[in-house]
């Protein structure tokens, strides 16, 4: 399995996932090898966790996921890109 984390500045993006959250997984099962996905708040910002069978699928899911910030947040494209943080899956409980 393959983990990608997205550390996210502000609240905008955290929002914005909150309250269109049927979107989001709609949009992301869809991501092939899918295995689950968490967001995290923390401060002002947050962060998402998508899990994936395989790292195509967790590429795609960061494609999508940057995708959708650009066309439902207004003034996010500008804005400073998450921090990415992609690899194995080495231990799972």
């Amino acid at each position: 399995m393959y983990a990608v984390i997205r550390r996210y500045q502000g609240s905008a993006v955290m929002d914005a996932i909150a309250s269109h959250q049927a979107e989001v997984e709609e949009l992301l099962r869809g991501v092939p090898g899918f295995v689950a996905y968490y967001a995290v708040r923390a401060g002002a910002g947050g962060a998402t966790i998508t899990v994936c069978q395989d790292q195509a699928g967790t590429t795609e899911s960061t494609r999508r996921a940057s995708e959708w910030i650009r066309q439902n947040i207004p003034g996010a494209a500008g804005g400073t890109a998450p921090e990415v943080t992609e690899g194995e899956v080495f231990i799972n409980f």
